[in-house]
């Protein structure tokens, strides 16, 4: 396959053909991020004036937290907080709520800064994809060969830039089709068969794939992996 810098980091997520590669894309983005922000984003002060304005979604903050740089995330935290507390939540109220601040308040918690990005960023490379796909037999061959599509990856395939895809739009959402669909078969038929291993008349029979069948119908309805025992010990200490 041609390789440029575009293509570069959308073959580096397809070419594990392990889970959804449109979920590891978006890790790889959201760690990129995370990174920055608590790095050399802290130098930049127009990104500390939007990470104050918008603030992170709990999904981010851990992230952020998780990056090891305490000091870095306390410096965001301060800024933000000062800024909630003079513009929206005063310690000392006057008066009855003011609407526009309720109204600024609900958009803060609704909003998250990494987030924007990804969003950004991810419609972007589902044009690369796209690109890709139409241009190099050898990326339509790669894509095919995928484990799966994740749900919520599905929809941003077939609805981000659809004009894009012309007429390969029908050849394209069918070929996703096939990933999403034919999975979504494979699930159902293994949460099937694990509730059917509670019958007394399945005494005899195999768990067959049917035993992580619950983790990975809420992979693929979420885009999240539910973490193993080992990691949700990990971040409750």
């Amino acid at each position: 396959m041609k390789e440029n810098i575009c293509s570069i980091p959308v073959n580096d997520v397809f070419l594990p053909k392990d889970g959804c590669p449109m979920c590891r894309m978006r890790d790889m983005l959201e760690a990129r991020k995370a990174d920055y922000v608590t790095g050399s984003a802290m130098m930049e002060p127009n990104v500390r004036i939007k990470t104050n304005e918008q603030g992170f979604c709990y999904r981010h903050f851990s992230m952020m937290i998780r990056q090891g740089k305490r000091l870095s995330n306390a410096l965001i935290l301060e800024s933000h907080l000062q800024k909630i507390s003079e513009e929206l939540v005063p310690a000392v109220p006057a008066g009855k709520p003011d609407k526009k601040k309720m109204a600024s308040l609900h958009a803060l918690i609704n909003d998250c800064f990494i987030c924007r990005d990804i969003k950004e960023n991810m419609d972007n490379m589902v044009r690369i994809v796209h690109a890709m796909w139409i241009s190099e037999p050898e990326f339509r061959q790669l894509y095919a060969e995928q484990k799966f599509i994740c749900l919520e990856h599905f929809y941003l395939l077939m609805n981000t830039d659809q004009k894009g895809l012309g007429k390969s739009l029908q050849a394209f959402y069918e070929a996703t089709s096939r990933l999403t669909g034919g999975y979504l078969q494979e699930l159902k038929a293994d949460i099937s068969h694990f509730c059917r291993m509670f019958d007394y008349r399945s005494a005899n029979e195999e768990w067959g794939n049917s035993k992580d069948s619950i983790e990975r119908s809420v992979e693929f309805l979420t885009g999240d992996k539910i973490p193993e025992e080992d990691d949700r010990d990990e971040e409750a200490e």
